[in-house]
Order: C-alpha cells, then structure tokens, then sequence
C-alpha cells in the first residue's frame, strides 16, 4: 500500500502547484483564453469538487456536499462544455480557494486514519485518483496560459542540462517476440483503469526513434513543402490542414520565431517538436520514410528490458524520477534538448520517453482485454473507441508523481494545444 505520508507529499505537491497557477487577480482567472479551454477559476474550484467527491462522499454524488446541488452542478466537465463555462455564474476566486481549502483539510483528517482502516487499499487509490486529477488539471491550466495573449504573467525557467548533438533521426532496435504489456494494481496500485490489466502480446521487430523528431527536423519538413504537398497526408489529415488553414506547428511565427507563454524567442532547434495534431504528426512520419507507433510498440519500447525478462517501473529502472532522469513536473516551461538525460534511457536505448512532449501514436483508446472499470467509470468507458488517438509519455508539464510507461492519454486528432511531438518508427 501507498503509504500515509506519500499520499501526503504527493496530494501538497499538487496543490502549491494548482495554487501557483491560479495566483493571479480577479480578472484573470474569469478570462476564457480560448474556448477550448475554461477560465482558470473553473478548473480550480472544479479540483475541489473532484477532491470532495471522491474523499468525503466515496464517490456518490447523491450524498449531500458542501456546495448547493445548483452550484456544484456548474462543475461537471460531461454537462459543461469548456467553450460555455466562462459564461457560468462560478464561484469567485475567494470562494474556489476557500472551498478547496475546506475540502483539503476534511480530506488531510481521513487521511489520518487510513492506517486504522480495513479497505487501506481501495482509500489510497481514491487518494491517488483525486492526486492525479489535480495534476492533469495542472497541464491543462498550462495550456490554457500557453494560449494567453498579452504580456507573459509566467516566468521563464531555463534549468535544464545540455543536449547532446548526434541524436536526432536516429534509431535503436527492438527485437521482436512477447512482453507483458499494462499493470496490475498490486504492481502498481495508483494505475488507472485502462492502465490494467497486465497481459502477454506479441510485438514484430521494429526501429524506433532514440529521440523525438525536433524542430530543426520539422523545419526541414516545413522547408520542403511538406504542408502543401497532399502525397504525405491521409484523406482526413490533408481535408483538416486545408480548413484550417495548418502551415506549420502551432505557435510557430513567419519569422522563425515562436510564442511561448507570451515569450517570443528564437526556435530552438535540438528541442523536440511540440503543439502538433496527430494528423501533422502523421504526415511528417510519411514524409520520413517512417511510421508512428502503436502504443503498443512504444511502451514495449519503454518499459520492456529483454535482458531481464521483466518490466522496469521507468524506462531507466526502478529510481524515482529526477530531474538527472527527465524534463516533468512542468517547472521548465519547455522540452528539454534531445539528449539531454542519458541515465533516462530505456533498456533499449530509448532516450526521454518519459516527459518532454507527449507522443502521438496510431492507437485508438480501447480497452485492455479483462478491463474493470474504477470507481470513477466515466474516466474511461466514454471515450472508448471514439475519435481519439493515445498519446503516450507524459510532457515537461506532468506531474512525476502521476507518470508510468504505462500511463494513457488520449485526445482529437485536430488537437495542437496540449504539448504534444512525434517519435518515429520504422519496419525492419
């Protein structure tokens, strides 16, 4: 079982994070950035809802909380469309931190007993479930500020290692035959429910990136007219670059500048690419000579060691994660430079699959087979088999506590907000 005092740490990390976030006047928070996006007081006050739910009520929503039925309403994501929530009569800033506030400590006094309690097990999930909502209510406030226009309200924090030169377009072998693919909870007793559960596949050889394609790369893509040639694009892809208008990743200037966080900077060119659409991603793949992964692929890539038989915990083995290891927990504001942590590789030499930029896969979310859904079953049974690809890795933005090789997001294709880039894969 997870204990007391990591759920402790965890569930504070989240929050001064949150708290960091959202520490901006009145207005701001009300501001709507874009609307596929909601105003940042929604997600805060949201975290608590969320928090309170699954903490005070065991998940019923039925049961009596701390807000009016008609007030907490206003805060579910599945009645609510982001475009719509900035017209909500939400609670004011004050009121969302005093209510998170409430929450918190009603939720740190349940945490106290958890030692004493007979379902120790199914509590810490539940603890783990409102910590990893938090975080990923986290990225998403940084994409939201990421699409802020106006002067740059979030500090520019550059403390990453160097890259090494070298890397880029190059590629490492994964043999082929079984892995276990997925986690159980007694492995892994914070995974979600589509994480689960573990099971035996059988993967064909393959090459695969030993970075992520970067910007210098994708230049050349953009140089060569890879956006207006429909030859490396599917029918869907090039119907959707077309409408809207796509010429080069998102936040991409004419000049060769980019905007990020409201910084207007030089390109780097050793970063991995971000802010592209898995139809972008596609089409570059194709112009490559390449392919995008399944996921199943990538997380063999990742997570398998074939010397051992076994599955590592992190694609370097068993450490936590550190910032000798990765680029996460999104205090860089950015990708850290292709080659930057060589102690990060996977078994098969496989380098930053955790962090950075999420990856894009061809893999719609279904289920593993045996799936079971969790408490929360509407994480993920609603968007099964929808039109989302999975992405896989975790970006700069993720919070460490929350992040495995197992770990699946999932999003539209047309999607560039969210920090997402491109890992290749070749057949051999």
């Amino acid at each position: 079982m997870i204990g007391r005092d990591t759920l402790a740490r965890d569930l504070d990390r989240a929050r001064q994070r949150t708290l960091a976030l959202t520490d901006f006047d009145d207005a701001e928070l009300h501001r709507q950035y874009n609307p596929l996006m909601s105003p940042l007081v929604w997600d805060l006050a949201h975290i608590g809802q969320q928090e309170e739910l699954w903490l005070l009520r065991d998940g019923d929503p039925h049961r009596p909380g701390m807000l009016p039925a008609n007030i907490e309403g206003l805060y579910d994501a599945f009645v609510h469309s982001r475009a719509s929530r900035v017209d909500l009569p939400l609670l004011s800033p004050a009121q969302s931190r005093a209510y998170c506030n409430s929450v918190r400590a009603a939720a740190l006094d349940i945490l106290d007993t958890l030692p004493e309690r007979d379902d120790d097990a199914e509590v810490a999930f539940r603890f783990g479930l409102v910590i990893s909502h938090e975080n990923q209510h986290d990225e998403t406030m940084l994409q939201a500020l990421n699409l802020r226009s106006g002067a740059p309200i979030l500090a520019q924090r550059n403390a990453l290692p160097d890259g090494r030169p070298g890397l880029a377009g190059t590629s490492v072998l994964v043999a082929g035959g079984a892995f276990v693919l997925g986690v159980d909870g007694r492995d892994e007793p914070l995974s979600l429910d589509n994480e689960r559960p573990a099971h035996l596949v059988d993967v064909p050889a393959f090459r695969i990136g030993r970075v992520p394609v970067t910007n210098s790369e994708w230049r050349e893509f953009v140089d060569g007219g890879g956006y207006v040639q429909q030859r490396w694009w599917s029918p869907r892809g090039w119907e959707h670059r077309v409408q809207a208008g796509l010429s080069a990743p998102e936040f991409w200037n004419r000049e060769g500048t980019r905007t990020r966080f409201g910084h207007v900077e030089a390109i780097p060119g050793d970063e991995p690419v971000q802010h592209v659409s898995f139809f972008e991603a596609e089409a570059y793949a194709a112009w490559a000579g390449a392919r995008l992964p399944t996921e199943i692929e990538w997380e063999k890539a990742a997570a398998w060691d074939p010397g051992a038989g076994t599955r590592r915990r992190y694609p370097w083995g068993s450490d936590e994660p550190s910032g000798r290891l990765a680029n996460l927990s999104g205090t860089a504001l950015r990708p850290a430079p292709v080659g930057a942590y060589p102690a990060g590789a996977s078994a098969y030499g496989a380098e930053q699959m955790l962090g950075d930029v999420w990856e894009w896969t061809t893999s719609p979310l279904r289920p593993w087979p045996g799936f079971t859904p969790m408490i929360y079953q509407r994480y993920s049974e609603p968007f099964f088999d929808g039109d989302y690809k999975v992405l896989r890795g975790g970006s700069w933005a993720v919070a460490a506590d929350t992040l495995r090789p197992s770990f699946r997001n999932w999003d539209h294709p047309i999607r560039r907000q969210i920090f997402s880039g491109v890992r290749l894969v070749w057949d051999v």
